[in-house]
């Protein structure tokens, strides 16, 4: 409570005793003095409760304070929202403000889908036989864990938005990997490539595939900020497993059974970091081209051919011979950004699901593709490792507006990076030579 309501108060309650005092000095009726004690005790009674109402928003305020670095502007209706329902009223046109903003799953049709996500409890123990495996005792201490749990390959939902694709109006369906902690990321894809679209008369739609936070003493409150920034923007898948790098393979399995559920019309999916800066307007001009020659087996981006294993320990790639012995990589694409088909998505759901887990996600993708007689489609649009031109003897990234306007897909930016260059190619005096890769 603030102080100087605290004081107001302390002065009333005390001025209520004061009066109370000097009333029962005096001599009076035993009647009246009666009804005068009662009316000073009903009136210090109704302005306790007044302050005590004051408290209770001045806590609500409180809590959106802390919690609107999530939302910006955003927050306002949720404000308005909250105070309505601290603050009774007898108007009846207020009453549906007093509802609590539903969640977008609840704006769409109620009829049920046909199939649903059937991963309802974490029963993942280690595979004990493992340890017994002369490999697994050579085998590098900061794989074990990997090794233990790879036969694990679904998990419960914590955040689920089955509707996404519901009404059968999503052309492009954006996904972005992305981890609690980077919030600024996933603001920064709201308010440019992430926006909705429309294509064609059927409309873009973007989801940021998340799982748990590490087993630490902040992980309660995140899980609570990012459970209130999905309310906000109902873009949001989450699994209940830790989001660490040898789990992103189990991000991309987990969104492929996903998307074969719920999102049977998609005909296209755009997949990247949260790094990444996508000129929109050059990714639908390559889906509106490639739309028209039917290509189911549409796998396309930056794409890696005769990569070696890397066997330097001190590497974050590292993959010792014990997880994979051949010479050569299957062709991948890095995974900054890549457009595949929605036929696509689901034929490598199938076949991801007789493959062993490997920790590498981009690397299974290429295994998966390799399982189906497939290779990713190179394009020099995407730029997976950035761009970058030399200045005497440092690389620096290059920020000439004109070489991102021609490009599709520009990896590793920061969000202070990604909004600048936005808003200049925004601009329509801004002319080059245009060159869009189709």
């Amino acid at each position: 409570m603030d102080r100087g309501i605290v004081r107001g108060f302390i002065a009333d309650s005390t001025c209520c005793a004061m009066v109370m005092d000097h009333m029962f000095r005096r001599k009076r009726p035993g009647l009246l003095k009666t009804l005068i004690s009662l009316s000073l005790v009903l009136v210090c009674l109704l302005m306790i409760q007044r302050f005590n109402r004051v408290d209770k928003d001045d806590e609500v305020g409180t809590t959106l304070r802390h919690a609107s670095w999530l939302c910006g502007s955003e927050c306002e209706s949720s404000k308005e929202k909250l105070f309505t329902k601290s603050r009774p009223t007898n108007d009846s046109s207020a009453v549906t403000r007093e509802e609590p903003e539903a969640p977008s799953r609840a704006n769409v049709s109620s009829a049920p889908p046909t199939a649903a996500w059937d991963v309802r409890v974490t029963n993942c123990s280690e595979d004990t036989a493992m340890r017994k495996q002369d490999w697994f005792k050579r085998l590098d201490s900061r794989f074990h864990q990997f090794v233990l749990h790879r036969h694990c390959r679904y998990f419960p939902m914590l955040i689920d938005h089955p509707e996404t694709c519901r009404d059968g109006d999503v052309r492009l369906l954006i996904v972005v990997k992305s981890v609690i902690q980077q919030h600024d990321r996933r603001e920064a894809l709201r308010k440019t490539w992430g926006r909705l679209q429309t294509l064609g008369g059927r409309k873009t739609k973007t989801l940021f595939l998340l799982a748990k936070p590490s087993d630490d003493k902040d992980a309660k409150n995140l899980q609570r900020l990012i459970e209130y920034e999905d309310r906000i923007y109902g873009d949001i898948l989450q699994w209940d497993f830790m989001d660490t790098f040898f789990n992103l393979t189990l991000k991309e399995v987990n969104f492929l059974k996903w998307f074969d559920i719920y999102c049977p019309d998609v005909e296209f999916i755009f997949k990247g970091d949260d790094d990444v800066f996508v000129n929109t307007d050059n990714l639908l001009d390559l889906i509106a081209f490639r739309a028209g020659e039917k290509d189911a087996n549409l796998f396309i981006g930056d794409a890696i051919s005769d990569a070696r294993p890397i066997r330097n320990r001190t590497n974050k790639y590292y993959i010792p011979k014990e997880l994979y012995n051949k010479p050569l990589y299957p062709p991948y694409v890095g995974g900054g950004g890549f457009l595949m088909s929605g036929q696509l998505a689901r034929r490598l759901f199938v076949v991801s699901e007789d493959l062993e887990m490997f920790p590498i996600d981009d690397v299974f993708l290429g295994v998966c593709l390799e399982k189906l007689q497939l290779a990713p489609e190179q394009h020099p649009g995407f730029k997976s490792f950035g761009i970058t031109k030399a200045r005497r003897l440092s690389i620096r990234m290059n920020t000439e507006p004109c070489f991102f306007k021609g490009l599709i897909m520009v990896h590793k930016m920061s969000p202070k990076e990604l909004l600048k260059m936005w808003t200049v190619l925004q601009n329509k005096e801004l002319i080059c030579a245009r060159r869009t890769f189709v």
